[in-house]
């Protein structure tokens, strides 16, 4: 007998495997909804700071500063960060005398973060600080969530809802905090791999305070060099300028910042090993 050929269907076509879609990202912590474009903007500098960070092993390290201001009292600070797989939130030592403690929990899932923090739980003076945070990322682009913020003590009780969103692209995002206690709103765009800006915007209720703020940055890295400037709308300009010394672990930073409303000027220095 001869071969039999099994010829299929005229108009019949090849099916095709189904199309894996990409898993949706985590959309990281509440508190960094408008980290990228805080980052543009300079941090405030006043004195003379020297800051030395010391890796001691792959899950502990320390940062020793020293800050010697004409504004205020001259100070050591001493940062110890413990990221491990168990870690519950970083310990920070400033003083041998605890004011306040707090207990904070964080749980990254797929495509979601949920975070609660306790704030000096007294359960005999029945008084506590709950602060919740929950991110939840429907597309690749866009995650919506919120913040709940309870306190309690004798005879006083109450709490504050907070409705966020943030919209990603390709070069630029913008993310929206709205809730009965203000609003807080902010765009970063990246020009190029040199140019970025942010715009920021803040509405306090309670303060009745509004601040509108414009930052860039603009990094130069054939000089090995950073530069970042601001000015909002309470008459506030400052720039800062960093310059990274390799191969030294050496960063050198100048900043100074004018206050035309209140004719206030201050100008700070550091530098940072390691």
């Amino acid at each position: 007998m001869g071969n039999t050929l099994g010829l299929a269907p005229i108009g019949a076509l090849p099916r095709r495997s189904p199309r894996r879609e990409e898993p949706l990202p985590n959309p990281g912590s509440f508190d960094e909804l408008h980290r990228l474009c805080k980052d543009v903007f300079p941090a405030q500098m006043e004195g003379v700071k020297l800051i030395v960070n010391k890796v001691l092993s792959s899950h502990f390290q320390v940062a020793h500063t020293v800050h010697m201001s004409a504004l205020g009292l001259p100070g050591y600070h001493l940062h110890a960060v413990y990221a491990g797989d168990c870690q519950l939130s970083p310990t920070e030592t400033q003083q041998a005398k605890f004011l306040t403690w707090q207990f904070d929990g964080e749980y990254r899932g797929d495509d979601y973060t949920a975070t609660l923090t306790l704030g000096n739980p007294d359960l005999i003076g029945e008084s506590v600080i709950m602060v919740a945070h929950f991110l939840q990322s429907l597309t690749h682009r866009l995650v919506l969530g919120g913040e709940l913020v309870y306190h309690r003590r004798p005879g006083e009780e109450g709490a504050i809802l907070t409705l966020a969103g943030k919209y990603k692209a390709v070069h630029w995002e913008a993310t929206l905090n709205v809730g009965s206690g203000g609003a807080h709103a902010s765009y970063y765009h990246r020009a190029n791999e040199q140019v970025q800006v942010g715009v920021e915007f803040e509405a306090n209720t309670r303060l009745q305070d509004t601040t509108f703020s414009f930052g860039y940055h603009l990094t130069l890295p054939q000089a090995n060099m950073v530069f970042r400037g601001l000015v909002d709308s309470n008459w506030c300009v400052g720039a800062v300028l960093e310059k990274k010394m390799p191969p030294l672990p050496v960063t050198l930073a100048l900043g100074a910042f004018l206050n035309h409303w209140r004719n206030r000027f201050h100008c700070g220095f550091s530098i940072t090993v390691g």
